[in-house]
């Protein structure tokens, strides 16, 4: 198999018919907004180039132009919904850096809260999430 069949964002752009099943909330002209299955927090968004793209500084122009508008529209409608006191905004780019899918690169932006819970995946390598993210997803896809 070659990277763009195992990839899960090659693999939720090429089957659009099953958006919900793949928790896609919208699709752009070059990027499209999809959730965490493996959330921080509730909310937790990330921002994908339809094409399969590891270097964030090679990608075409339109592409990063319409990731930050997408990350603009995503903080909106999280705002929105869930009145966060604050958001994670950011990529990790590489391996070393964090990345889970290092070949296709992402933004990820997440609501926050004072005192939110957080700090479980680092401590104790549990999530703790208030909502399933079918809720989630019913909750974002009419702002989206």
């Amino acid at each position: 198999m070659s990277r763009e069949q195992d990839c899960i964002f090659c693999v939720a752009e090429k089957n659009r018919d099953d958006d919900a099943k793949n928790f896609v909330l919208y699709r752009g002209e070059n990027n499209f907004i999809i959730l965490n299955r493996y959330p921080y927090i509730s909310g937790h968004l990330m921002i994908a180039p339809i094409a399969h793209l590891g270097e964030f500084d090679a990608a075409p122009k339109a592409t990063t132009d319409e990731m930050t508008d997408l990350v603009k529209r995503c903080q909106t409608a999280l705002r929105e919904v869930y009145k966060p006191d604050g958001f994670n905004i950011g990529m990790n780019l590489g391996r070393a850096a964090g990345a889970g899918v290092a070949d296709h690169f992402h933004m990820h932006i997440m609501p926050r809260w004072a005192g939110d819970t957080n700090f479980m995946s680092t401590v104790s390598d549990t999530r703790v999430l208030p909502e399933a993210l079918e809720t989630t997803f019913r909750k974002l896809k009419p702002k989206l």
